[in-house]
């Protein structure tokens, strides 16, 4: 289970409605080299799960595109605009195909830190943007999937890498 908080975005002025609100160029860039480090990482295709906010898809879309996915393939989940909640994340795993090995979210703080941080065993920082975090959990199946017992692989940071 991957956590992808959406890259930089326009500044939320009250008269832009945050819904539509696009990336910066500089948000695209430090998306499409995440995802480039993700690829490395992960091997196996992911069913990709985003807001429907334009920022939050818009990162979904540079992942898949580096990924080998078209933007076709992104499931829109109005459950992951903030704020997302445990339950809508297990409501989205419950729906998953138990031959489905990766899921990757594309979504908001603070839900994006919140999150992973009540699944892990460890907790989690604070997801900064176009950051990654990977959950793995010791279950064959999404259902099984409960707070507090999932392990962080790795934490990406953009600062980190770029």
């Amino acid at each position: 289970m991957i956590f992808v908080r959406h890259g930089k975005a326009e500044e939320y002025t009250g008269s832009n409605d945050d819904y539509l609100r696009s990336l910066t160029d500089k948000g695209k860039a430090v998306s499409e080299k995440m995802a480039r480090v993700l690829k490395k990482k992960e091997k196996n295709p992911a069913v990709l799960v985003s807001s429907p906010a334009f920022r939050a898809y818009e990162t979904a879309a540079i992942f898949a595109r580096v990924l080998g996915s078209g933007p076709e393939k992104i499931v829109l989940k109005e459950s992951l605009y903030s704020p997302a909640s445990l339950k809508s994340f297990s409501l989205i795993t419950g729906e998953l195909d138990e031959k489905t090995d990766t899921v990757i979210f594309f979504g908001h703080n603070p839900s994006f830190t919140e999150i992973p941080n009540l699944l892990s065993v460890t907790g989690c920082e604070v997801l900064p943007k176009s950051g990654i975090v990977c959950l793995s959990f010791l279950t064959d199946t999404w259902k099984d999937i409960f707070r507090g017992k999932g392990s962080v692989e790795y934490f990406l940071k953009p600062d980190a890498i770029i």
